[in-house]
Order: C-alpha cells, then structure tokens, then sequence
C-alpha cells in the first residue's frame, strides 16, 4: 500500500514543484515594490493547484493544530476555552511579564493606526480584557476633547458604540472588572457580547472598525474569521489585527525561540502555577501562518490595501486590509 500510494503522489508533487520553481524564478526577476503583489497572486494559484492535484484524504482532513499536537477541530475550540479559563486572571500580569511590557505599545500602535472618530461603531474581537477598547475610547474622548462643536461632539459621543466581542466569559469577566475600576462600567459606548469570532452575530455592514489582538491564532479557521470580519464591516470600514509572528533575522531568531520555549512556560509555571497553557501559547504562534501568507488570506477574504508592519523585528505584526 505504502508503494501505490507514493506513485499517486507522485504526479502531483512534479506538478506542484514545477509551478513553484516558474513562480519562484518570476518573483526574484520582479522589483522588490512588485513582490506583496506577487506573494498574493502565487499563494491564490498555488492553492488551485493543492485542490486540484492534491490526493482526496488530505483535501478532507478535519485535524487542526493545538500548538505542536494534531487534534480534531470539534475538540480545538474546547481546548482553547480552557486554556484561556486558566490565564483569565493572570492574564494582564503575564502579558507584561512576557514582553516586558511592551505589548502595551503594540497596542497603542494598533489603536493609532485604526484612527478613531466620535460617533464610530467599532468590533473589537477576542478583547475579553479591555485592553483594546479601552484605548479607543480614550482616543475617541481625545478627538472630541480637541473639537471647537462642542454639542455635536456630545451627541457623536453618546452615539459611539464599542462591542467587546469574546468566546469566553472568563476574560469577558476580567474586561467588566477592569471596566468599573476604571469608572467606565455604566458607559453606554462600551458594550460587552460572549460571541464566536467564526459565527459573529452583527449585521451585515454594520461597523465602522474591527480590531482583534492576540486572538486570531487561536481559532479554529482563520479564513472563516476573516470573512466575518469583512461581512460586518461597513465599505471603508478597516480590518485590523494585531499578533504575534515570525521573526526573520538569524540570530534574533534564535533568541526568540529560545526564550519562548525556555522561558515564558517556567514565567507561566512560577505566576500562574499553569506551565501547559504557556506551553501551547508559544507554540501556536510557531504554527500561525508568516506574515506574508497571513497578509494574502486577508486579500482572499475581499479585503483591499493590504499591508503589514513588523514589530521589533517581527515578534509581533499588525496587519491591516480595507473593506472597498
């Protein structure tokens, strides 16, 4: 059996292997402006081909990953759930632990690239926490604190509407918290919904703005996400993600992985007292997709001037698309 299957294999593998050397040769020869495009352009090919030529047992496969480990996709969104039920209340401290802090700029980086106005209805998704929502408000109160129409900026103010969209009531609980520590939880603006990020229950064309930090990698299907993303979101509306991602440089490579696997799971270990759930949250960045696959998914996904910026040398990445 293990004979014939490999003589099947055969044919697609030459086919496979010979279109990504023509497109390999194609893309050295273009300018270095020309290559996102092409990126795009060769991924969209190259998956008609992998349906087309690729064997029928991988084209139906129902395994995804949880980090390093193959399991069934029924028992990924479960795993996940738990995993963020485990780090809801460590979650604020460990974050800064393990980026020293900096995950607050990404963040602020994020928000300012989102450009927030009064009167905005605005998805933020997998932002249990606040985090996110939090900033765009207080940039949205910055806007309107500068604004000389001081009534029509009270009236886009009670308009603005923030949802803060999230699968688990866990890390919803911790954003509610945080919110009435803060003297925002009796704001109208900021609007709290338990929801799946693959099933979101907005109307289509509905938001000004879609954000999600840190979430993406943990669904089950990204492309599912991001055609979400692009159904509720208004023409103009801008789709923003902000995660974790692959580094590039050799030797900051090395250092980056050896202290994500050395280091964050005993950090994880010694606050949280839960090495596993930092163990998987390393290793699923590992298995999201590189910054240029991911930015050719949004293209997929309908979404227009796509781009992406590194972060400290591409630890983490926001990507940005919009909705044309």
């Amino acid at each position: 059996m293990a004979k014939v299957s490999d003589q099947l294999k055969r044919p697609f593998s030459y086919t496979y292997n010979v279109v990504v050397l023509v497109l390999l040769l194609i893309f050295v020869s273009l300018p270095k402006v020309n290559r996102m495009s092409a990126r795009i352009v060769a991924r969209r090919l190259g998956s008609k081909l992998l349906h087309r030529f690729a064997p029928a047992a991988t084209l139906h496969s129902h395994a995804t990953s949880f980090g390093f480990k193959e399991v069934n996709e029924e028992e990924k969104s479960q795993l996940v759930g738990n995993v963020f039920t485990k780090v809801a209340s460590n979650y604020d401290i460990m974050n800064d632990l393990m980026s020293g802090g900096l995950h607050r700029l990404w963040k602020d980086r994020l928000v300012s690239k989102l450009s927030p106005f009064p009167g905005m209805k605005h998805l933020d998704v997998a932002g249990g926490t606040g985090d996110v929502a939090f900033r765009i408000l207080e940039s949205i109160n910055s806007v309107s604190r500068r604004a000389t129409e001081d009534t029509l900026e009270d009236d886009l103010q009670e308009e603005t509407q923030i949802y803060v969209c999230d699968i688990n009531p866990n890390m919803l609980n911790v954003g509610k918290k945080r919110a009435q520590e803060r003297g925002l939880g009796d704001l109208g603006s900021l609007v709290w919904v338990e929801g799946d990020a693959e099933k979101l229950t907005f109307k289509d064309d509905s938001m000004d703005g879609y954000t999600i930090a840190f979430g993406i990698r943990n669904v089950t299907h990204i492309e599912k996400v991001l055609a979400e993303a692009y159904r509720v979101l208004k023409k103009g509306g801008r789709f923003l993600c902000l995660e974790l991602s692959h580094v590039d440089t050799p030797v900051f490579k090395q250092l980056y992985d050896y202290y994500s696997f050395s280091v964050i799971p005993v950090l994880g270990e010694l606050v949280a007292g839960d090495r596993d759930s930092y163990q998987y949250l390393v290793e699923s960045v590992r298995r999201f997709p590189p910054q240029e696959v991911f930015a050719s998914m949004i293209a997929d996904a309908g979404f227009q001037k796509v781009e992406y910026e590194n972060l400290v040398g591409g630890v983490v990445a926001i990507h940005s698309g919009v909705k044309i």
